[in-house]
């Protein structure tokens, strides 16, 4: 829900309410008793809730697999490799 600024006035009385969009705007001070409030235009105030709001969400935790983890198998590997051959 947004939070709307108001300000009276007759009294520059000033305060934040938390209201629906298609909730009225309000009219009578709650200093003064006046109504003589106006909404103000200001930054608004909101806040996110629920999944998929924080970069955590996306982010692909896991690393591709473009690396390939170097296993090796021991018949391809030649017998030189561990000096067992009698070649030389």
């Amino acid at each position: 829900m947004p939070i709307y600024e108001y300000q009276c006035d007759n009294c520059q009385h000033q305060f934040e309410v938390m209201q629906k969009i298609n909730d009225a705007k309000l009219q009578d001070c709650p200093e003064c008793q006046q109504a003589s409030l106006r909404r103000l235009v200001s930054m608004a105030g909101f806040q996110l809730k629920g999944t998929g709001w924080y970069a955590t969400d996306f982010k692909n935790n896991h690393k591709g697999s473009n690396t390939t983890s170097a296993k090796t198998d021991e018949k391809s590997t030649s017998a030189c490799a561990h000096n067992q051959c009698q070649c030389g």
